[in-house]
């Protein structure tokens, strides 16, 4: 049985244990004057059953995913002959490989090793004998937990605790999963970062001004010591970011300061939707429009006025990145500023300020806090945006703060690092990682900057 089919059945078996530890205990609570007589309601009953019957079998179905690939892949590499056994790990992968493609139907068993055919029959036969397997022991422990759920129903059997108890556990293990997942990805960007500065000295690649990662296979071709200088990445990278923000915050700002105070009832009704649809369109749209409308189109127009735009220009790429982050800026800016308190309005108007002044004097200083806190967001994620500028911004480092020539990004050379088959040892795709790295501590600077901020100015005005 698939997957899909085991939870939706395992669904399935927790809604019937629900109803029935819901129904025995109205009906022990019956014939006692109701459901006041229990400890816990109903519902608490019914849910503590459902748990019995979900939570342990769930168990067993995440270990099942751990552990039976591993031990599906030693069994049959276990049984093949001594001549097809590989010689080094790397053999043992393009061996497991076509076993696995054999076994899928993806590679024809016509023309393959016949020890390579018997090794995909008895793979195909141990993944069906696994998912058989657990599709009974799990319907064997959900109706062992449906059973002993059932049995533990008494009036004076406290369903509640136990359920609070189990929920409370169940949201600190998914708290400790998130900030373990996050630990994992610092430790493994900081671990790879720390294998490439072993190549390549921290100072150089922080202060270099020439970046060319091409590094040659033989060390008599030429290049074969490549240049990982990334102070050209970061200018790059701040120039397409200050260009975006020059276009989202003003815009941003002065559509949500519209909306908030200004716009009626019906005009908010239809343009706040409308602005935050911009936020659900694909970054990959975004890229596609900034490559095929916005720079052919600063291209032409700077060819009219005697200027040299490229065709990759910083100014196409940030422009159509600053479109992208303006209903995020709105959004956060309207969500504050509509918070500001009603009395602050009437008092600065009961004054004889204006609204124009009571906006200025009263409603953005209250409201400057979150204003700036989404800024700040907004900034990190112009600075993470890899899809524009991977399509519009140039693949050429230079060093310039010219925004109508060709500049590249860090998220540009990741991607370019990492496409294709790579060699995790050598230095040219380990800069990857010393560039996540590095793009990593800039956005959490800016969010504990952004933080503070919030932090500080809030205690002014509450």
């Amino acid at each position: 049985m698939q997957v899909t089919n085991i939870l939706f059945l395992l669904v399935g078996l927790g809604a019937f244990g629900y109803y029935l530890g819901r129904g025995r205990s109205l009906a022990m609570a019956n014939p006692l004057g109701g459901i006041r007589r229990l400890h816990s309601l109903p519902s608490y009953h019914g849910m503590h059953v459902a748990l019995w019957c979900l939570i342990p079998s769930l168990i067993l179905l995440g270990l099942w995913f751990i552990f039976a690939d591993a031990v599906i892949n030693n069994l049959v590499i276990s049984s093949l002959e001594p001549a097809l056994l590989p010689p080094d790990s790397a053999g043992y992968n393009l061996v497991f490989n076509k076993i696995n493609n054999i076994a899928s139907g993806v590679i024809k068993e016509q023309g393959q090793p016949l020890g390579l055919i018997e090794a995909a029959q008895y793979m195909d036969s141990l993944r069906t004998m696994s998912r058989w397997s657990l599709t009974l022991l799990l319907l064997t422990v959900s109706l062992f937990g449906l059973a002993w759920g059932q049995r533990k129903i008494t009036v004076d059997f406290r369903a509640r605790p136990a359920v609070e108890k189990v929920m409370q556990n169940m949201l600190f293990v998914c708290a400790c999963l998130a900030i373990f997942t996050t630990l994992g990805i610092v430790l493994s960007v900081l671990f790879e970062s720390i294998q490439f500065f072993r190549s390549v000295p921290l100072y150089d690649f922080v202060f270099g001004l020439d970046w060319s990662p091409q590094t040659a296979i033989r060390e008599d071709q030429v290049g074969s010591s490549g240049s990982f200088g990334a102070i050209p990445l970061f200018v790059g990278t701040l120039l397409v970011s200050a260009v975006a923000m020059f276009i989202a915050v003003p815009i941003g700002l002065m559509s949500a300061i519209y909306l908030a105070e200004y716009a009626g009832k019906n005009v908010r009704t239809f343009a706040k939707p409308a602005l935050e649809v911009l936020a659900g369109i694909p970054t990959v749209v975004y890229g596609f429009f900034a490559a095929l409308t916005v720079a052919p189109f600063l291209r032409n127009l700077g060819s009219d006025f005697g200027l040299a735009i490229s065709s990759e220009s910083a100014l196409a790429a940030g422009g159509v990145m600053g479109i992208m982050i303006i209903p995020f800026i709105s959004s956060l800016a309207d969500d504050v500023i509509t918070a500001v308190p009603q009395s602050m309005r009437d008092g600065s108007l009961a004054m004889g300020a204006t609204q124009s002044e009571t906006i200025r004097r009263v409603v953005i200083p209250a409201a400057l806090p979150g204003i700036v806190g989404g800024i700040m967001l907004a900034v990190s994620r112009a600075i993470g945006e890899t899809m524009i500028v991977v399509m519009a911004a140039g693949m050429a480092a230079n060093l310039t703060a010219n925004p109508l020539e060709s500049v590249t990004t860090v998220t540009v050379q990741i991607v370019t690092l990492l496409t294709g088959d790579q060699e995790f040892d050598s230095p040219k795709t380990l800069a990857a990682f010393a560039l996540g790295l590095m793009l990593f501590m800039v956005t959490l600077v800016l969010n504990i900057v952004a933080l503070h901020i919030v932090k500080k100015y809030r205690e002014q005005y509450e």
